[in-house]
Parts: structure tokens; sequence; C-alpha cells
């Protein structure tokens, strides 16, 4: 689904992402954790094509993302709030995505009705601008948004940061259902380590832009990423 080969990111002679290899395979939960600074952010950027790549390619289901368009319209994401278009109200840029799409007022029903809970009565029907929205809910419009229209990889930057409680719960239980019954691909960097144990069949631990742990074992996740962070 997913092939990085010989990623490296580098500025003067600072290099800031080295990956040689990295594969992650179709309806996997993947998780990326490290310390501020690790490349986690740069990593998923230029999975994206937002940052170009010193060398190395990356591949989404066998395109070059730096080289091709097609891989756009199966991928969703996340990574902050300047992807949103502030101006809007959440109802015109769901609107807007609908239209981009090409989807129906039905499937924009169905799709905002997974959300009903994690919304919870504080995104829809509201007529406050995205710009003035809190925190969190921009947080629950930015992800919402990175679903809409059937994407089979999605890409989620800090998705529980700044979310209740609650909505951090309503998150994972979206993410595995969207996982189970769609086969969404999802690739999630968090400084939580809890959520992102419960949820993702992998973790890569990064630092320093290199890949220092590749955990599969999701028994031993959490104890060992607790011995590398607490020291």
């Amino acid at each position: 689904m997913i092939k990085i080969t010989e990623l490296k990111k580098q500025y003067k002679e600072a290099v800031v992402l080295d990956v040689p290899l990295l594969e992650i395979p179709k309806s996997e939960c993947f998780g990326l954790v490290g310390n501020n600074g690790a490349g986690k952010t740069t990593l998923f950027r230029i999975m994206l094509d937002l940052v170009r790549a010193t060398y190395g390619v990356v591949e989404i289901e066998g395109n070059d993302v730096s080289k091709t368009e097609d891989w756009k319209r199966r991928t969703g994401a996340y990574l902050d709030e300047h992807m949103l278009l502030s101006y809007l109200t959440a109802d015109e840029y769901f609107q807007t995505l609908r239209k981009i799409y090409g989807l129906s007022e039905a499937d924009l029903h169905l799709h905002l009705a997974k959300f009903t809970e994690f919304f919870n009565d504080e995104i829809t029907g509201k007529k406050k601008y995205i710009r003035d929205l809190s925190k969190g809910n921009l947080k629950k419009v930015g992800i919402a948004a990175a679903l809409m229209g059937n994407p089979e990889v999605v890409f989620l930057d800090e998705p529980f940061e700044n979310l209740d409680p609650s909505s951090q719960i309503r998150l994972k239980k979206l993410i595995l259902h969207e996982k189970e019954t769609s086969q969404v691909t999802f690739l999630i960097s968090s400084h939580d380590l809890n959520h992102v144990t419960e949820i993702c069949d992998r973790i890569l631990l990064l630092e320093k832009g290199k890949i220092l742990n590749d955990l599969r074992d999701r028994s031993a996740m959490l104890a060992e990423l607790d011995a590398y962070f607490t020291g």
C-alpha cells in the first residue's frame, strides 16, 4: 500500500529525516511516536507531498507522490487547522468538500451521521465560523473532513490533542470502526502513548529523524515506549 525507499530530508548539513525503507500494508493502523524534533510531522508532510524530500521516494499504491496525482483521490489528511477554510462555517465547509468529491446531499448526511456523538452537538447546525471554534472543535471538523470521500489512506497528526476525554474515546471507536468496516489505512502521529497503543497495530519510534524501533507486539508496546521516554 505505502512504500518509502531511501528517504532523506536535509537542510544544508543537517539531516532531519533518514528512513531507508518503510512499508505499510493496507488497513493497518500505523502509529508514529517520538519527542519533539524527531521528524514525525516532516515525514507526514513529505508523504503528502507538502514538503519535497532531498532524496528518496514515497509511493502510495505504486504511485510516486511527488510525480503523480492519482493517489490524492484516495488519501485524506488532517495535520493542523491551516488545512481548513477558516472563513466558512463547518456546514459550509462540508458542503464545499461534498461538491469537490462529487457526493450527493444524502452521501454527506450519511457521512456526518457517523460523527454525531463525536461532534456532541457543537459542530453542525451552528453559525460560528471555523476560525472561531475551539481547538478541540477545529480538530473534530478536520478529522471528519479527512474521512470524507471514502479515502483508503488517512493521515492524522496529533488527533487526540485538545479533545476532552469523552471525545478521545469516541475518536478511538471511530478510527477502529473505519479500519474494520472500510479497510482504511490510518497513519497516526501522537504524543499520547496510551491512546496510540490501544488502537495501533504497529508503532514506529523516531529519534532525530531515524527509526529507533518498529514495534509490532501490541502486548509490549506501552511498556517499551514507557521505558524509552522515561529514560
